[in-house]
């Protein structure tokens, strides 16, 4: 019988040189339910939509290409700060598709958009198409190159360039598109930081970080490609003059701590301003400690990591409670309807995770990257794969927005497009003699440890069952260690942090090694389980208490370690018990009191209302008859079909009184792919929470609505129905229409009761590819007393003309208003407007 050891899983504070690696994605072939669907519709569904849909920035550089070439004569691209990042974004996801399954039609299509980038770039390396143009119209741009890269993002866009390039080189060998991000990197290198540049800030080296950071991720990618420490310098003198060199002073947008650069970051304490940029920042220290082998940022990242999962996090891993600044708010503020929650944050707090994760081998970072991902992240692209969220609520009325088919400031749905060819590289990581279980899926991988080839066949229903069976084939016997994580949702609670915790001890788990049971640990057990006949002996063994009153002997860190040699065909089981579970918020967090949320395994579930006849805000639960009563069923039909659907006892609150019933949920990151209706994540537990369901009472969303002229066979009706179009051609729904007014300018005004707060709009435009057409453009009006005043829009927003999706925005400062005009141009004198959908959202 072979001797098996169990550790615990010890680490020095910092990571040492013999850094862990995650396993490369294209070692990984995911065969499970989840992620090898989401990969293939990526290739088939989001590629493609992404790749069409950033065609306006790959047209900026053509135009600046052909304006360079004609020696700077000619027409000029319209200017914008960022668009070219998308596009970047989305190169990098379609480039790491290459490399895990070639695809020729890919790589042409990116072949032809590198030549194009290539052609557009200065001879001395600068990049930036309205700089180059000289026509920056927009004045967070600045006048000239670098004169104001707190809000130009000009080190923000060449950096989803360099990690393109990066990715496109693995794929294909091909360096063209390398070289120009070299290229590019030099000449920050020259200007930023060395002697300068006559044609730059006065030949003044700049010494200012940018304001949306991310060069210093894309700077590391550069380095662990090419091995040239001139990057990894470069990403650390960027980090090390945040917050030093220039500290902004002025303005919510503007303030220092809104792009983190109030202090040094390796003095900052808490998680403050744009979660993005944030996070974006927390990921870059995290891989810099790393890389290096010190601890430089720990007690900043220490700190940092705790406000978040202690004090700002929401349950569904999502960050940024605040609309207007996309970003952090004080400790405990976490609303679940008015909310963030950008889609960009959760893909950060991934990021940012899982780099934590390599830098102390502690498995409650994966525990938070996990609920980050499978939750926040899948909730922001639609099951179609081409309908995408910005802001990710834990709660809507029926008016909610719909998905939209892109976004004027698209960086969620590329992001998207980047973040899911990445997963099958989170599934493991080396080290040596180690081998880490970092997240759990079917698939089948290949690696080395210790210098030995090894194959593993990992068979599983996650994340919707928790048995997960792993074969291992190394190519001859060898002894490793392998480090099977325990996720934090099958003990004590959802998501790691002094946020959730479970109200029942049902979790528990069993780990066998060749169907010989080696650790276990059951609800409510206080002692550890009898050793197996394996003889296998704990290690450094710590008792650890957990809330559900149960003892984790063989757990440390996250993971229970198996040394031993391994021989071709051992097993191992982890059999993780998945029901039902019902989570609970501290006190401190008043938008949860009296409030449960319920999740089944690393899933978090909400209530719709199209599966519960109305308005969810209508029921309460008693959590414990909740839990015990839970049925689970997979669901059978619509988009949803194959999803576990839940049901559990619930009192219905009606206008009068309350009766028995029962509430249907599904997975939180499948909702909103149906028609539209309300959504909730937190239950209220006591009958005063509950709402009677106001809305079924007629299906108009607004007050009244009026427009300057309507067809005779149209209605202005189809404004204020909530009807969901199915495209901006459908003709099952009513519309309204300008027809057949040709070329005259149009309004529609709305009346939405009483005044209220105005968050954001949305308007889907009807457009029969003849005679009514979007517009050519259009904006929105608030009445003021007798006057109409124009909406200015916040600063990532545009008044966007895009078909077969919401075109939303928000306004750039806080708006009261009842009455909503939309103004619009039809793009020239043959063609009408039309609208088919209208949404406000105000409170």
């Amino acid at each position: 019988m072979k001797s098996i050891i169990v550790t615990s899983c010890l680490i020095a504070v910092f990571a040492s040189a013999d850094t862990i690696k995650m396993l490369p994605f294209e070692k990984v072939k995911m065969q499970d339910e989840l992620w090898k669907p989401e990969i293939q519709k990526l290739v088939t569904k989001t590629l493609p939509h992404a790749f069409k849909e950033t065609e306006v920035g790959l047209n900026r550089l053509r135009m600046c290409a052909e304006y360079l070439e004609a020696g700077k004569t000619g027409p000029k691209p319209p200017p914008h700060p960022f668009n070219t990042s998308d596009l970047y974004k989305v190169m990098e996801g379609g480039a790491m598709m290459i490399q895990a399954e070639p695809n020729s039609e890919i790589e042409t299509l990116m072949d032809s958009i590198i030549d194009v980038i290539a052609r557009a770039q200065q001879k001395d390396g600068y990049l930036y198409v309205s700089h180059i143009c000289g026509n920056p119209s927009l004045g967070n741009m600045g006048k000239r190159p670098y004169s104001r890269i707190i809000s130009s993002h000009e080190l923000y866009n060449i950096g989803h360039m360099y990690e393109a390039a990066v990715a496109y080189a693995r794929a294909t060998g091909k360096t063209k598109f390398l070289d120009v991000a070299e290229k590019s990197a030099l000449h920050v290198n020259k200007v930023i930081f060395e002697r300068g540049d006559s044609h730059y800030n006065d030949g003044r080296p700049v010494m200012q970080a940018p304001g949306h950071e991310e060069i210093e991720l894309a700077l590391l990618k550069l380095y662990n490609y090419t091995g040239k420490d001139l990057y990894k310098n470069m990403a650390q003198r960027f980090l090390d003059i945040r917050g030093v060199t220039f500290i902004p002073k002025h303005g919510s947008h503007r303030a220092g701590d809104y792009a983190q650069q109030h202090m040094p970051v390796s003095n900052q304490r808490k998680a403050l301003g744009h979660a993005v940029r944030a996070t974006y920042l927390y990921a870059a220290m995290a891989e810099m400690d790393s890389l290096k082998g010190t601890d430089y940022y720990s007690a900043a990242l220490d700190s940092i990591w705790h406000d978040i999962v202690d004090t700002k996090m929401h349950i569904s891993g999502g960050l940024g409670a605040i609309p207007n600044i996309e970003g952090f708010g004080p400790s405990y503020l976490l609303p679940n309807k008015v909310t963030y929650l950008e889609t960009c944050a959760a893909v950060g707090n991934v990021f940012f995770n899982m780099r934590m994760f390599l830098k102390y081998r502690d498995a409650k970072y994966i525990d938070v990257a996990e609920v980050a991902l499978l939750n926040n992240c899948l909730a922001g692209v639609g099951l179609d794969g081409t309908s995408f969220f910005y802001p990710n609520p834990l709660e809507c009325d029926f008016n909610h927005k719909p998905r939209s088919c892109w976004f004027g400031c698209a960086c969620c749905p590329s992001n998207i497009a980047r973040l899911v060819p990445q997963v099958p590289g989170y599934m493991y990581a080396v080290d040596g003699d180690s081998l880490y279980l970092v997240l759990y899926g079917a698939n089948n991988a290949e690696m080395m440890i210790n210098g030995v080839p090894v194959k593993i066949e990992q068979r599983s229903g996650y994340p919707y069952d928790g048995d997960v069976e792993l074969t291992l084939n190394p190519e001859k016997k060898a002894r490793f260690k392998l480090h099977v994580r325990i996720p934090s949702w099958c003990r004590d609670r959802f998501v790691p942090g002094e946020l959730y915790s479970f109200i029942d001890n049902k979790g528990g788990y069993e780990l066998l090694v060749n169907d010989e049971k080696i650790s276990s640990c059951r609800a409510g057990a206080m002692t550890p389980p009898p050793r197996s006949r394996t003889s296998a002996t704990v290690v450094g063994r710590a008792s650890v208490a957990n809330a559900a009153g149960r003892v984790d002997e063989d757990l440390q860190n996250g993971f229970i370690v198996i040394d031993r040699e391994w021989a071709a065909g051992d097993t191992v089981q982890l059999k993780m018990t998945m029901p039902l579970r019902a989570s609970r918020c501290i006190d401190k967090v008043e938008a949860n009191h009296d409030r449960v949320a319920f999740s089944r395994g690393p899933l978090l579930y909400c209530a719709e209302g199209v599966d519960n006849e109305g308005a969810v805000q209508r029921f309460f639960v008693d959590p414990q008859a909740a839990v015990k009563g839970a049925e689970i069923k997979k669901i059978t039909d619509g988009p949803l079909a194959g999803l576990p659907g839940v049901t559990v006892p619930a009192q219905e609150l009606t206008e009068k009184s309350s009766e028995a019933a029962f509430l249907k949920m599904i997975p939180y990151y499948a909702w909103s792919n149906r028609d539209r209706s309300s959504m909730m994540v937190w239950f209220g537990t006591k009958r005063e929470i509950a709402k009677p369901d106001i809305y079924n009472v007629d299906n108009y969303k607004f007050k009244s609505v009026k427009a300057s002229y309507t067809w005779e066979h149209d209605t202005t009706f189809a404004v204020q129905l909530k009807d969901n179009p199915k495209s901006s051609s459908d003709t099952s729904i009513p519309r309204w229409t300008s027809w057949p007014q040709k070329g005259k300018t149009q309004w529609v005004e709305i009346d939405i009761g009483k005044q209220k707060h105005i968050r954001s709009f949305g308007v889907y435009w009807y457009d029969d590819k003849g005679g009514v057409q979007v517009p050519g453009e259009w904006h929105v009006e608030v009445k003021q007393g007798d006057d109409w005043k124009k909406l200015e829009l916040y600063l990532t927003d545009r008044y966007n003309v895009l078909p077969d999706c919401y075109n939303s925005a928000q306004p750039k400062d806080k708006t009261e208003a009842q009455f909503l005009r939309i103004m619009m141009q039809p793009q020239h004198d043959k063609t009408c407007v039309g609208i088919l959908s209208v949404d406000v959202d105000a409170e």
